[in-house]
């Protein structure tokens, strides 16, 4: 139980790390969270709906992103598939 929690917690870390990142280089994505926590956002459904739309348009950045620099992203690909055969053993 204490290994899964451990896990659960680097997971959640690493994604939390990612869109930071994506709010540091893309103007989009920060001009889109930052609506988000606009005053008038206070319904749930448009809260909803806004954050339905801060995860597409992070999904579209990231996928811009991996297409422009495909070689490093195939590079950072083929490392992470490593670390985790080294962690699993």
């Amino acid at each position: 139980m204490r290994r899964f929690l451990g896990d659960a917690l680097i997971s959640v870390g690493a994604l939390l790390i990612l869109f930071t990142v994506l709010l540091a280089i893309d103007n989009r994505v920060r001009d889109r969270v930052s609506g988000f926590w606009a005053p008038d956002s206070s319904e749930v459904a448009g809260a909803s709906q806004q954050l339905g739309s801060v995860v597409t348009l992070a999904y579209q950045v990231v996928r811009d992103q991996s297409i422009e620099h495909a070689p490093l992203t195939i590079f950072t690909l083929a490392a992470a598939v490593l670390v985790v055969f080294m962690v699993r053993t």
